[in-house]
């Protein structure tokens, strides 16, 4: 890489794929080559810089300069005016939304200013698909360290003193279980890497293992010499097909540089990685469904004692992190616990990667110190509600967490303060409402969701949450009765205390936060029949006000059933028994003469 004068990093990430990433890349080296800057300028597809919205996103060395939203015709402007003449391009610089001003830097922007990067390290940084690149910035070191300087135990007894949980969403820790494998007697013991992350709106682990495939697999072979064990599984959903070809290629890397297989570096230790897809199943994020599912069995949950790491896969003794949590393990071998438990806060050390998504100006990959208030990730890293809305909540924790409210906006993030508000950690998602959500339907979608991907082998979570969701959906139409609401939450805590598996113990979360929460507007949906954020359509009507209407018809002319009543010059009358609420009229006038109520 010292035999290039200039360097540009483009995003390759999914997100950055599907907004055009690979033809800004062709562009770029198009316009190179007709400037005669192409033999000394490397192009490199990187990971996800983590600003997803903003892409796709180009950095160009070594000054630095960040450019977001970077489209295959501003190219050539890019090369003739700043790789030539030294004079960037201001218009691709981030907008801050609520100042107005432009950054060239990414380390100055609010969005990065308060992020510590640990898991997301190397993302955007290295070439995924080049493993001396990952060599380059220590690569690898923490496995030769701890096949030539440490024993098994000394490896475990670092990770417990550095006190990692697993960022899956069960906070379990790392140590403990690994050191439950290691006393596990067995002549055969497994590492699995579950990276079937389901939460909607989650893609923390797609996005490590799409930019930095290489931590997961030295990190798989730190967990598997500490546990004793020669093979490894990645359990991948086929959804994610650029992950999985990269991880593919990390693979075949770590073998051709004997960092993978027989004798690895020099020692005895043999580690060897199989990719396994996954079919998308939801339940199969549970590590002994996983299990189920690796065994070519139904994807369905086992009683719990004994563990996987006493009994896993094939019956044998079997270590399950995510991805999330694996890329952790190098640097702290790297760095020391004591270095580790210096991050976040107390019971909580290290970082936590979220993917922020919803209401919000910064929508993307974000990775906090654990304890950092909810309100300064929406506000000084999501940069507030967008179009000056009103927060309303915060979803965390995908399917399976609960719905967090305003007066609980300054909670600090650690796993059990957000178990005591009423939701949970889970693998990473944020999702920010505002105040055109409706709470009843919020805990109606996530309720649907899990429904849908129950497998169906417990009455409590197979017929609860059916049962759940169906009162949910009479309350939306209307159709509710005040005594649903008390039915609802005793309905919920059953489910809780009787599903087999994670997935059912935590399906009713999204309708107790939203109770506990937002008791108000369940009861408008109960007794005023009323949806006051105007989100459940059976509960709301469209109306003309007359003051404002100037009857040019664009509404009439809009409307698919025409429910709509006026000519030109004589006001407007919407048939409400004939509106369909399709909200087309609504969007159409021009003077706000509509509105929902």
């Amino acid at each position: 890489m010292s035999n290039y004068r200039l360097q540009i990093l483009i995003c390759g990430g999914t997100g950055c794929v599907s907004s055009g990433c690979l033809e800004v890349e062709d562009a770029l080296v198009e316009s190179l080559r007709k400037h005669g800057l192409y033999e000394e300028t490397k192009v490199i597809k990187v990971g996800c810089f983590g600003f997803c919205e903003q892409g796709p996103i180009v950095k160009v060395y070594p000054d630095n300069t960040f450019y977001v939203r970077v489209e295959a015709k501003d190219c050539e402007e890019i090369v003739a005016e700043h790789l030539l003449k030294g004079r960037p391009v201001k218009r691709l610089f981030f907008k801050e939304p609520s100042t107005g001003e432009r950054y060239s830097h990414h380390r100055d922007m609010p969005f990065y200013e308060t992020q510590v990067r640990v898991a997301l390290k190397l993302c955007g940084i290295v070439d995924p698909e080049n493993i001396e690149d990952y060599l380059a910035v220590d690569g690898y070191d923490a496995l030769a360290k701890a096949l030539t300087e440490m024993t098994q135990m000394d490896v475990i007894d670092v990770i417990k003193a550095s006190g990692l949980r697993g960022r899956g969403g069960g906070g379990f820790p790392t140590g403990r279980k690994w050191e439950t494998a290691y006393n596990a007697e067995s002549n055969k013991k497994y590492v699995i890497c579950n990276a079937d992350e389901g939460d909607p709106g989650a893609f923390m682990d797609r996005s490590i293992m799409e930019g930095d495939p290489h931590s997961v697999i030295e990190a798989m072979a730190l967990a598997a010499y500490a546990i004793g064990a020669d093979e490894g599984v990645v359990y991948i959903r086929a959804e994610y097909p650029l992950a999985v070809n990269r991880l593919k290629i990390a693979i075949e890397q770590a073998k051709a540089y004997g960092l993978l297989g027989k004798n690895i570096l020099g020692t005895d230790f043999n580690f060897d990685i199989q990719v396994n897809l996954g079919a998308g199943a939801f339940v199969c994020g549970e590590e002994t469904a996983l299990i189920n599912s690796v065994q070519g069995e139904r994807g369905e949950p086992n009683f719990k004692p004994p563990f996987p790491a006493q009994v896993g896969l094939w019956k044998e003794p079997t270590v399950i992190n995510n991805v999330e949590t694996y890329v952790n393990i190098p640097q702290i071998i790297n760095n020391g616990a004591d270095w580790f438990q210096s991050l976040g806060a107390p019971g909580n050390p290290g970082t936590k990667v979220f993917a922020l998504a919803g209401k919000i100006n910064n929508v993307g990959l974000v990775e906090v110190p654990m304890g950092i208030k909810i309100s300064d990730i929406i506000y000084k890293i999501g940069g507030g509600i967008r179009g000056g809305k009103k927060f309303k909540a915060l979803q965390t924790g995908g399917p399976s967490g609960g719905c967090i409210s305003q007066e609980n906006i300054d909670v600090e993030v650690t796993f059990d303060n957000l178990e005591k508000v009423g939701s949970m950690m889970g693998s990473g998602g944020m999702i920010v409402m505002d105040e055109d959500d409706c709470m009843v339907d919020i805990a109606k979608f996530y309720l649907d969701f899990t429904v849908e991907e129950s497998c169906g082998k417990c009455t409590p979570c197979r017929i609860g949450n059916k049962r759940l969701y169906e009162t949910l959906e009479n309350i939306s139409k209307g159709k509710g009765k005040i005594e649903d609401l008390e039915e609802l939450r005793d309905l919920g805590v059953i489910i809780k205390d009787c599903s087999l598996c994670g997935l059912g113990q935590t399906a009713p979360n999204p309708v107790l936060s939203t109770l506990n929460f937002f008791m108000d507007e369940y009861r408008a949906h109960v007794v005023d029949k009323k949806c006051p954020a105007g989100a459940c359509k059976d509960l709301l009507e469209y109306v003309v006000i007359p003051e404002k209407c100037i009857a040019c018809t664009l509404c009439k002319r809009v409307c698919p059933v025409d429910c709509i009543i006026g000519e030109p010059k004589v006001i407007h009358v919407i048939d409400q028994a004939r509106c369909i609420k399709c909200g087309a009229c609504e969007a159409k006038c021009p003077k706000d003469a509509i509105v929902k109520q």
